[in-house]
């Protein structure tokens, strides 16, 4: 495939892109890799031998999330456009999504990884949605979350932003199934299999019409939670906070303001 990205790379094994996510440390979705992630998807399309496309992250962990650095008011507006271009991009792609986590899935990484139409978690991997913590919210959990696991639960997780584990993801239906590294690439590779002896046409159309009502909802509704989010989130001063104590390793001054 000709593309030569920076912050991850691709390789094609039969019917299927393996996208590996490599932002040292922790995987970091920052926006040079939106942009190549973006591109890559596109390319990948272009190929119809190709019937599934598997995300992961290099080294220990899946994602950390999007870039925080990024959360500010001069890069806010592009950083939210070009994260949520990948979220619908990976939504309504034709080819079928699959996410293999392990290590830390988290924000914006775990919002990557819950749009993804199958989702193999390892047991110990760590998730969660962690961004009220900075007084910001996960715009692609609040619209989508309460449909894999319920309207209750998704808003504990959102509003508490508190962790959980890749058994607890499989059990609440976050993700398809859960194991060890072993397990999962064996699941992935059963799956993989499968999906060789179908037809790439029939997988493509048959995941648009899955997702037919969820696929408007998604649209709308990060529309409107990025407005919100521009509109009023980063009018707050308790925003400006939280992402100025992260970046000085401080404990926040909260003004409920």
């Amino acid at each position: 495939m000709p593309m030569s990205p920076q912050k991850f790379t691709v390789q094609c094994e039969s019917n299927a892109a393996h996208i590996t996510l490599k932002n040292p440390p922790v995987n970091v979705i920052d926006i040079p890799m939106m942009e190549e992630l973006l591109a890559a998807i596109r390319e990948v399309e272009q190929h119809p031998e190709i019937n599934a496309i598997v995300f992961r992250g290099d080294g220990k962990c899946f994602s950390a999330g999007v870039d925080i650095a990024a959360h500010t008011p001069e890069k806010i507006q592009e950083m939210l456009s070009k994260f949520h271009a990948v979220i619908l991009a990976i939504a309504r792609s034709p080819k079928v999504s699959i996410a293999m986590v392990r290590g830390n899935c988290l924000g914006g990484g775990a919002e990557l990884a819950m749009v993804c139409d199958i989702v193999y978690t390892a047991s110990d991997a760590t998730w969660g949605f962690p961004e009220i913590k900075l007084a910001c919210y996960p715009p692609v959990a609040c619209t989508a979350l309460a449909s894999l696991v319920g309207q209750k639960r998704a808003t504990e997780l959102i509003v508490t932003g508190d962790t959980f584990s890749g058994t607890e993801a499989a059990k609440m239906g976050l993700a398809t199934a859960s194991g060890t590294r072993e397990e999962t690439e064996q699941k992935l590779a059963e799956l993989l299999a499968k999906f060789g002896k179908l037809s790439a046409a029939a997988l493509s159309v048959t995941k648009k019409a899955i997702y037919t009502w969820d696929g408007l909802h998604l649209d709308k509704g990060i529309a409107r939670a990025e407005k919100t989010y521009l509109e009023e989130l980063m009018k707050t001063e308790d925003v400006k906070e939280g992402v100025a104590a992260w970046s000085e390793k401080r404990e926040p001054k909260w003004k409920g303001r």
